[in-house]
């Protein structure tokens, strides 16, 4: 069955659209997972980690400003649309209005580096922290790669539009893969959907965000899904933020590019599932202990 879009309407009158399905237990206590795509990847991407999740958690999908069906501005009309502060109250203002108070923040590629700051400004607003496929900043070499030989990286975005940028996007290695021509399709029929200002205006204002000063900062638990072959973050790269961050697992996911999340979709999903067995459990096993305790005043 088709779903009708859900948005949620910002103080400042730009929309975020989400996509939320919760299969658990209506008698049960059940926590929120928040899953962001990467640059020009939306909410529609995540289809097929509904049913894995579903069953044992509220996942709520959003699409981040100026892609899917979210808010598009232009960032020459409007330059305050894209501040760290207005992507990050993005996010805060979705969760307040939905009712939740923390969530396990899961966000692939560039929405891993958001993810990051954001567990550093906002530790209050999450349950856990996980990063796939994502790079803390994007060096100019990357901001060039990603230009298919057009002045900038945004200029592309608006020169081709979103599928012709993604079409250009396909044909680099270590980006993604097409099995077969109908997944290659579906893929560029999707990223279709953003439009090509949105993204625009977006990467300038991911050209400008670096997470490396917040990594120290970070004290929730965090999971890496580390790529094999990406095009946009090696393996040191993805082993130096491990090694920033307190609290902080990695799994190395075997794939044929950049995008893990559909081209090695179980093995990702084996490895969050396990991460957040992995806090319920520590969880759980600290209220045993904290309740076959008496209180110091007791004890003494």
């Amino acid at each position: 069955m088709a779903r009708s879009p859900t948005f949620i309407t910002h103080p400042s009158g730009q929309t975020t659209h989400y996509i939320a399905d919760d299969f658990t237990d209506p008698w049960k206590p059940r926590e929120t997972v928040l899953i962001q795509g990467g640059f020009a990847r939306h909410a529609g991407f995540f289809y097929h980690w509904v049913p894995a999740l579903s069953r044992r958690y509220n996942v709520i999908r959003r699409d981040p400003r100026g892609h899917g069906l979210s808010s598009a501005p232009s960032v020459a009309d409007n330059p305050q649309a894209y501040t760290l502060d207005a992507i990050l109250g993005d996010i805060i203002d979705t969760l307040d209005q939905l009712g939740i108070e923390k969530v396990h923040f899961f966000g692939e590629s560039t929405s891993g580096l958001i993810g990051e700051i954001f567990a550093a400004k906002f530790p209050g607003r999450l349950l856990s922290l996980t990063v796939c496929s994502s790079p803390t900043y994007l060096p100019i070499a990357t901001q060039q790669f990603l230009a298919m030989d057009c002045e900038s990286w945004p200029s592309a975005c608006r020169k081709l539009g979103a599928r012709g940028w993604a079409k250009k996007l396909a044909e680099l290695p270590g980006t993604t893969t097409a099995p077969d021509e109908a997944y290659s399709n579906w893929w560029l029929d999707q990223i279709s959907i953003s439009s090509g200002e949105g993204l625009a205006s977006y990467a300038e204002f991911l050209s400008t965000v670096d997470s490396r000063p917040y990594l120290s900062q970070i004290s929730v638990p965090m999971l890496i899904l580390a790529p094999t072959r990406s095009a946009a973050t090696k393996l040191d790269e993805q082993r130096a933020i491990q090694a920033e961050v307190r609290n902080c697992k990695l799994v190395i996911i075997d794939g044929p590019g950049h995008e893990i999340i559909m081209e090695a979709a179980e093995a990702c999903q084996k490895a969050f599932l396990t991460f957040l067995d992995g806090i319920r459990k520590h969880k759980t096993d600290d209220s045993k202990n904290t309740q076959g305790q008496l209180p110091l005043r007791a004890r003494l």
